[in-house]
């Protein structure tokens, strides 16, 4: 089964300790640091669309990009349930995706860059991400870190209870490969008062500091900077997630 299929439908529900809001204002600091005022932002792996929602309420012009059509059709709703009805949601995979014409900022945030097991097919998004920058746009994103795949996910079992919906998250992962697996016991209850069990498995590969800094540069990107996350401190051998910053090369821009 494919990843987030079934978990679409309770996404928010389990992932609502995340303080979106936060991200948000720590997204608004890196513009700042890195000079740039973004009109057009475009999204990859937006899932239900929490961070491009939030944008698109601040007026900017948002573009969301995910392989999942559930969480698509999730993100699409709370859009028109918010009159956020300007948001263009593109069911496309990151690694192939299409824009109509160039945008100014590309954002990948959550992970999903873990998701790209693949080093070549990570190359192939930021060469794709490059293209469809602005001269001198950036791109923003984010990594979970080995540290957090071994010593804080590791092989254990984690488990929550909601009111409609409960999930068994049993991890594995594997040192030699640099895969995290998720295998996931979801627990959706219905109208009926039954609950109905599905299952999906999840794969994350943990990529160095290196690595990325590497696939950056062989995307023809600039690399700018990485930080821990939410701070503009240096990575450190424990950081759980870190922010990567690459900008836009190889287009003239024209004198500004």
């Amino acid at each position: 089964m494919a990843a987030y299929e079934d978990f679409a439908s309770v996404y928010d529900i389990f992932m609502d300790n995340i303080d979106y809001d936060m991200w948000i204002k720590y997204l608004h600091k890196i513009w700042q640091k890195f000079n740039i005022s973004p009109n057009l932002i475009a999204e990859l792996g937006c899932g239900t669309g929490n961070i491009t929602a939030r944008l698109a309420k601040e007026g900017y012009d948002m573009i969301g990009i995910d392989i999942s059509e559930e969480m698509l059709s999730v993100a699409r709703n709370k859009a028109y349930e918010e009159g956020l009805n300007s948001i263009l949601y593109l069911l496309q995979d990151m690694t192939e995706f299409e824009l109509y014409g160039t945008v100014d900022i590309v954002l990948c945030l959550c992970d999903s860059i873990n998701y790209i097991t693949d080093y070549s097919d990570l190359v192939k998004v930021i060469k794709l991400a490059n293209n469809y920058l602005e001269p001198g746009g950036l791109f923003i994103f984010d990594i979970n870190t080995e540290y957090k795949f071994k010593h804080v996910l590791g092989n254990n079992t984690f488990a929550d209870t909601e009111d409609n919906a409960a999930y068994i998250w049993q991890n594995y992962y594997d040192e030699d490969k640099k895969i995290n697996e998720y295998y996931v016991n979801f627990f959706i209850g219905s109208d009926d008062g039954l609950y109905e069990r599905t299952e999906e498995f999840h794969y994350e590969r943990a990529y160095s500091l290196e690595e990325i800094k590497k696939a950056i540069t062989e995307g023809g990107m600039v690399y700018e900077a990485s930080f821990d996350a939410f701070t503009f401190n240096a990575p450190t051998e424990t950081s759980q997630r870190i922010y990567f910053i690459a900008r836009e090369h190889g287009k003239e821009t024209g004198g500004k």
